[in-house]
């Protein structure tokens, strides 16, 4: 599990009136070992999983050659105060791979403690691998730390996304969750070529200030770590397919050290705000490996 920051420390102070962090069903874990085979498939080697998440197998529809889909099931309510979840998955040498989740994360209100999801992600040689869950909603009080850990070869590609939904699922404002923090470190061959964080704390600073999120009310991110990549044609190919997207606003940053790129999408609708991640995303495999995204990824 990733280091915890000193803001989200002292929530762990709170007496919790349910189990302990870490306590049964509340320390979910999914680690898992991929490979590709000399025929050119990519085979799950080793699998690991704790309540609540859970894994029925592989998916091999990806129209990409030799990728294979996982995906991760929480057949629980939603994430909840005092809840740690961490995924670690590596992709080993050329093997190819999509992460993904049954549907979105739901974070529910609290009145102690924090809920923290992490995830590692490693890529070997040649390797590729995805992590695009499904996007993030926050219910009112809600406190959540993600934090996201990528070690990459430099011939391997990374791609992560995000959506942050902060109108929960109950009726109420937008932004009446307590706290929301969202890092990103990124090495490739050891040196770290991204470092990123999105905190928002509706309570100390309101998330609607123009340097923030001005009038908007959903978040994407996407990045895509691809060293090995021309990083301006990997730059100009994704902003091709994402500036004409309607109802959001959409930015594009290359990487230090030629790493990649980063988008940011603000918007008004979730729908709006994936359409232009997804629009992100298949840029990226344009250039990395000559092939579109499948169909139907968050709905």
């Amino acid at each position: 599990m990733s280091a915890v920051p000193p803001a989200f420390e002292r929530y762990g102070e709170d007496d919790l009136a349910q189990a302990e962090a870490f306590g049964p069903g509340k320390d979910g874990r999914f680690e898992a070992r991929l490979a590709r085979e000399p025929g050119g498939r990519t085979r799950l080697l080793e699998e690991f999983t704790r309540v609540p998440y859970h894994l029925t197998g592989t998916l091999d529809i990806d129209p990409a050659p030799g990728l294979t889909t996982l995906c991760l099931q929480e057949p629980t309510g939603g994430v909840a105060q005092g809840d740690r979840h961490s995924i670690d998955v590596t992709a080993e040498e050329r093997a190819r791979a999509h992460l993904t989740t049954q549907s979105a994360t739901k974070v529910h209100s609290m009145t102690g403690n924090y809920a923290h999801l992490a995830a590692t992600l490693q890529a070997g040689p040649d390797a590729y691998l995805e992590y695009l869950p499904g996007p993030t909603i926050l219910n009112e009080d809600a406190r959540c730390l993600q934090t996201v850990s990528v070690d990459l070869a430099g011939s391997a590609v990374v791609v992560l996304s995000d959506v942050l939904v902060p109108d929960g699922l109950s009726a109420h404002e937008p932004f009446e969750f307590d706290h929301y923090a969202s890092t990103v470190e990124a090495r490739c061959d050891g040196r770290l070529v991204c470092a990123d964080a999105v905190d928002l704390q509706p309570t100390a600073g309101r998330p609607a200030d123009p340097a923030t999120m001005d009038e908007y009310e959903v978040l994407g991110t996407l990045y895509a770590f691809a060293p090995a990549a021309d990083t301006a044609s990997l730059a100009d190919e994704v902003y091709d397919r994402t500036s004409d997207s309607a109802d959001v606003a959409a930015g594009v940053s290359a990487l230090p050290h030629e790493a990649g790129v980063s988008v940011r999408v603000l918007g008004h609708r979730t729908a709006s705000v994936v359409s232009t991640i997804e629009a992100a995303w298949a840029g990226v495999r344009a250039v990395t490996l000559g092939a579109d995204i499948p169909d139907d990824r968050w709905y």
